[in-house]
């Protein structure tokens, strides 16, 4: 066991650490996608979905724990990588020439912090039940809760700028999961990155079609 810390104070450690828990979130994602696209099936599909998560408080929990750990050991290894970027080369480039680094993977850092606002803001809203947009919450009635909250065009923005962003980051970190968890082959790479690739999009369009079909007026009016 102890053995291990070495291991993990190293760069590699850091972003296996950062490979096994964005790869719990990427599943979350999934699932996630998974609720969201019950909405556009109405009240009873979502809330039934909704009564269905909160079946046994212990396994919920159970699984608020393993998301929260992998949220808080993901801020934590990102952190310390890109700090350990900045001691390694105090100074910039002063010529920056990017060769293979797609936009996706350049703006990792920038993405990371918005997206955690972003949930934040999302469990304020739908979860929590805080003031942060201005329609009511109603407990229980996960379809009137987004319902009413993307009637405000600046909410439904938000939601659809935020899962692009997400796109982008699930984007370049589902190929680096795959490189640093050593599944990343020259024979197999075009099959990853297109996985990534599609796995990212699906994610992104799905959670934006709820927002969306409420800010165009397809469901609501």
């Amino acid at each position: 066991m102890f053995g291990l810390i070495p291991f993990f104070r190293s760069t590699i450690g850091k972003k296996v650490l950062m490979a096994v828990s964005g790869l719990f979130l990427f599943a979350f994602c999934v699932e996630h996608v998974t609720g969201a696209l019950l909405f556009l099936k109405g009240p009873e599909a979502i809330n039934g979905y909704g009564r269905l998560l909160h079946y046994s408080a212990e396994l919920i929990w159970f699984f608020r724990a393993g998301l929260i750990v992998s949220a808080v050991v993901h801020v934590t290894f990102a952190t310390l990588l890109y700090f350990q970027e900045l001691a390694a080369r105090p100074v910039g480039y002063r010529d920056r020439r990017y060769l293979r680094a797609s936009y996706a993977a350049r703006t990792m850092k920038y993405s990371g912090p918005f997206l955690l606002a972003f949930v934040i803001f999302h469990l304020a809203h739908l979860t929590w039940g805080y003031n942060v947009v201005p329609g009511p919450f109603i407990p229980g009635d996960i379809h009137a809760n987004m319902l009413n909250g993307f009637r405000t065009g600046w909410v439904a923005l938000v939601y659809m700028g935020a899962v692009s962003l997400l796109g982008l980051h699930l984007l370049h970190g589902a190929h680096s999961m795959f490189e640093s968890l050593g599944l990343r082959h020259r024979r197999v790479e075009s099959l990853l990155f297109g996985f990534a690739r599609v796995a990212a999009v699906a994610i992104a369009v799905g959670l934006a079609l709820a927002p969306a079909a409420v800010f165009f007026r397809i469901i609501g009016g």
